[in-house]
């Protein structure tokens, strides 16, 4: 007990080092352009220090019972399945409740609702003993999966695996209009509406002249990292992975120049994506084999499309990834004509085109392209021509495995040494 409780130790002194040198998905060093954005975004921004002082008493709460190495490997697998099913259930109900409300025929929803309502306290009370529970389980195998790719340090992963399941908040993109390039990201607050988006967007776009966008994360390189809740277990080992990704980067050139160049941001974002993806695949493969049949091939998905297909068109199926690659080249090339007021123009046309296909986009502008365009680990989509993704997967290529690949990029402060790697 006494060796869990001071491993945690070890991780509140990481903890704060990492503070200081973070720059994962969403944490951006200061800038002009934030202290400009910021002025509108202040009364909204999310509070990441009392989320961590909240997130490190579950994690020492967790070390001190130890309850997570009472179980043998199966009871653990277990209780991450069960959580996942609680999870799902939760989010049943939650819609349900949400209907309820919404429903004009229903006179009184409190009444109407008393029962589901005591439903959901019993469900978020059992959540609340097991969630701990399984994130730690979750932690473990990981740890021991990123071991043994040699992401180590005298044994032990460095920075520790250590993440926390929480309602996520959105990020705000700036980008300037006469080019594609994240200017800034600020976190603002979960449960910001979209017509309060929308506004703040409308603001500091009329306020800056920039291009503004209100994006959400499926998860945040802080530490402990920030994982939205989900019912899906290859999509959460993904996420985890991901983002611890980012912070074993932080300590290494690759990540501490996060926000030295777009080029440099994009390969942290693509490594990060390329490495999430197969660890997560690991450990379906190793601890939750039975769920390996059922898992869709890996795609990258923005949006659902709204309806159901018309079995009397016999047009070409809509490619969202080729045509989001085809409108990114275009507006590139207008905007090297310093075009812009042409670019925005076509994107909003290339938005409704999106929409009459399945693919509800609310804003498509530069800070879209900035932002979704970093994530380059599969060809096409918003990255457009930018060669930097495709350099970062031809060197996953012919890398002789994912730690020797993560090793390797980990050491470049530049898109020209990962050029130079190449060419070799």
């Amino acid at each position: 007990m006494f060796v869990h409780i001071l491993h945690k130790v070890e991780i509140a002194v990481f903890a704060i080092c990492l503070s200081a040198l973070l720059g994962g998905s969403t944490l951006l060093a200061p800038s002009d352009a934030i202290d400009r954005t910021r002025a509108f975004t202040r009364p909204v921004e999310f509070d990441y220090f009392d989320w961590t002082l909240d997130a490190f008493g579950v994690k020492f709460a967790q070390a001190a019972s130890g309850t997570p190495f009472y179980f043998n490997e199966s009871a653990q697998r277990q209780i991450v399945r069960d959580y996942l099913r609680l999870t799902e259930q939760i989010l049943q109900d939650e819609n349900k409740l949400k209907l309820i409300y919404a429903n004009p025929q229903v006179k009184n929803p409190q009444a109407v609702s008393a029962g589901l309502r005591a439903t959901l306290a019993s469900l978020y009370a059992r959540q609340g003993e097991l969630a701990p529970i399984a994130e730690a389980v979750l932690q473990e195998q990981i740890s021991a999966l990123v071991s043994e790719l040699g992401l180590t340090t005298g044994g032990q992963p460095i920075p520790p695996v250590l993440f926390h399941i929480s309602p996520l908040p959105y990020n705000l993109i700036v980008s300037p209009r006469d080019k594609i390039q994240e200017d800034a990201s600020i976190s603002l607050l979960p449960d910001l509406t979209v017509d309060h988006q929308a506004a703040l967007e409308a603001q500091v776009d009329k306020a800056l002249n920039v291009s503004s966008l209100v994006v959400p994360v499926g998860g945040i390189g802080s530490y402990p990292t920030m994982v939205m809740r989900t019912t899906s277990l290859d999509w959460l080992t993904n996420t985890i992975a991901h983002e611890w990704i980012h912070n074993w980067l932080t300590l290494r050139p690759l990540g501490l120049n996060y926000e030295t160049t777009s080029e440099l941001r994009t390969m942290n974002e693509t490594t990060a994506s390329i490495a999430g993806g197969e660890i997560g695949a690991l450990i379906i493969q190793r601890y939750y084999p039975e769920l390996t049949q059922a898992l869709m091939p890996q795609t990258v998905q923005i949006a659902l499309p709204l309806g159901r297909p018309d079995p009397n068109d016999l047009r070409k199926p809509f490619d969202f990834r080729t045509e989001m690659h085809a409108t990114r080249v275009t507006v590139d090339n207008l905007l090297a004509e310093d075009k812009i007021e042409e670019a925005e123009a076509y994107m909003e046309l290339r938005r409704q085109l999106f929409w009459e296909n399945g693919y509800p986009i609310r804003k498509l502008n530069q800070a879209y392209f900035a932002f979704y365009g970093a994530y380059a680990d599969i060809p096409g989509g918003a990255a457009g021509a930018d060669p930097v993704g495709p350099a970062v997967r031809q060197l996953r290529a012919q890398s002789a495995s994912l730690g020797e690949f993560l090793r390797c990029i980990a050491q470049m402060s530049s898109f020209q040494q990962l050029q130079a790697a190449l060419s070799k």
